[in-house]
């Protein structure tokens, strides 16, 4: 299993085309479940719009201490979001990335009930997110399991 391994250094930009286009990542055993490479760009770009309407619908609303642990929680997930693919496409590290993949799980419920509680839309618009992160999370640890 890939755990500690630094043996591929890229530039940021390069995260994952290199990985999934014929390199390292193609040469993983991975479960059965596992999506064509060509559903993940659609999903995380329908994903990535609907998160950015829910941050503006929280951005909008009245400035208050709720308004404001939501932001953090929502900039906090999307930073821990940004780390994963660097840590499971770049470093290997695929247990490492489970980790950051669960603590980010973690935020995104939290940004959802802050969200939720800031515009109720806002919240509603990131549970897609949240379904889709939990299928991911399994689909790492599976990766992890059988590598």
């Amino acid at each position: 299993m890939y755990c500690y391994s630094f043996s591929n250094w890229r530039h940021l930009s390069y995260i994952t085309s290199g990985e999934i286009n014929g390199g390292w990542f193609n040469s993983l055993e991975k479960p059965a479940f596992q999506p064509p490479d060509k559903v993940l760009g659609p999903v995380w770009t329908a994903l990535y719009l609907l998160m950015g309407i829910s941050l503006f619908f929280v951005w909008k609303s009245p400035k208050t201490d709720l308004r404001k642990i939501a932001l953090w929680a929502f900039g906090i997930q999307l930073f821990l979001n940004f780390w994963w693919s660097i840590l499971f496409f770049s470093f290997h590290l695929l247990c490492i990335s489970i980790i950051d993949i669960v603590v980010m799980w973690i935020l995104i419920f939290y940004m959802i009930f802050l969200f939720r509680k800031t515009k109720a839309s806002a919240g509603y618009l990131n549970i897609p997110y949240l379904l889709w992160v939990s299928f991911a999370t399994v689909l790492n640890v599976a990766i992890w399991i059988l590598n």
